[in-house]
């Protein structure tokens, strides 16, 4: 069994998806959609920069999304394959999600653009920046995390945002929290916590402005039934149901990325085959968490070509 998997923020770099355009009509027509549907040259900022504001977090988001939709149009006209006929199951990290969502179907490319747009901007104003932080737990297990997090919380918010793999545990909230979080690393057997460089504590209850705004918007969202199941980031489990899928979209503004979880359900599941589309991210986060799958990025014509003739 084999699943699609995508990428999530801090993947983008200046230059994303150039290539691919300059090679493939299937990839510029997705860059000019996602312009379009933007009102906004994404696709320049995309392959000129200036970086500082293509890792702002509302282009950020969709620009992921785009050159990974894109890395996947041309792996389907240039290998003349069809996602439901190869993949099992999608999923993504955290905006990831909602490029597994489009891939399978469940979202058009102009409606996954504007949600992921709207999803950044409204994550970005939910905490004035400065009061809210995120750190990476290195050599951290979610239990040593989740301990660690509780001590340093002292009334702030202070959780686990991203469960990404056996070895890295991302916690967010307050930044005075945070950086207690960081001092007290070595005290729960933890290597080292390392802050990381966003505007913004994702996934954690300081986000629940921008969970109401996408709750607005995803109930305004035209949505089909993916074509196969999308493992859920809150969930760690497959789900179909359109209904369902926006409530846990929903959920996951302010909920925690089991990701680790994710891989190894997947696996139990059956799939052995993991391919990353547009990204070399989760792809190892999959190894570390399941080290007996296999797991392809595919990002450049060269990526694509091996991968049409291997699936």
């Amino acid at each position: 069994m084999r699943a699609f998997i995508f990428p999530g923020q801090g993947s983008q770099s200046v230059g994303m998806g150039k290539a691919l355009a300059d090679a493939s009509l299937a990839a510029r027509e997705v860059f000019q959609e996602v312009d379009e549907a933007l009102s906004q040259n994404l696709f320049k900022l995309m392959s000129e920069g200036p970086e500082d504001q293509l890792t702002l977090t509302e282009n950020a988001q969709p620009a992921i999304m785009a050159n990974a939709i894109a890395t996947l149009r041309v792996l389907e006209r240039e290998g003349g394959l069809r996602l439901a006929d190869k993949a099992d199951f999608v999923a993504g990290h955290s905006l990831g999600e909602y490029t597994a969502l489009c891939a399978a179907g469940a979202f058009d490319l102009t409606t996954t653009a504007r949600l992921l747009k709207l999803r950044g901007q409204s994550m970005q104003a939910a905490v004035p920046v400065g009061q809210g932080a995120m750190a990476a737990l290195l050599g951290a297990d979610i239990e040593k995390a989740l301990a660690l997090a509780d001590a340093a919380a002292e009334g702030e918010v202070c959780t686990v945002a991203n469960d990404n793999d056996p070895g890295q545990v991302v916690i967010s909230g307050a930044r005075a929290a945070i950086e207690r979080a960081i001092a007290l690393v070595k005290d729960h057997g933890i290597k080292r916590g390392v802050l990381l460089p966003v505007s913004a504590p994702f996934h954690c209850p300081l986000m629940q402005p921008a969970a109401d705004a996408m709750a607005k918007a995803l109930a305004e969202a035209v949505m089909q039934a993916p074509l196969v199941p999308v493992y859920a980031n809150v969930t760690a489990a497959p789900v179909a149901d359109p209904s369902t899928i926006r409530d846990l979209l929903v959920q996951q503004v302010t909920g925690r990325v089991r990701w680790r979880e994710s891989c190894i359900a997947m696996f139990e599941a059956g799939v052995h085959d993991f391919v990353e589309l547009g990204g070399k991210v989760v792809g190892p986060m999959v190894k570390r968490s399941a080290a007996d799958a296999t797991a392809t990025s595919v990002v450049t014509m060269d990526d694509i070509e091996a991968m049409a003739k291997g699936l």
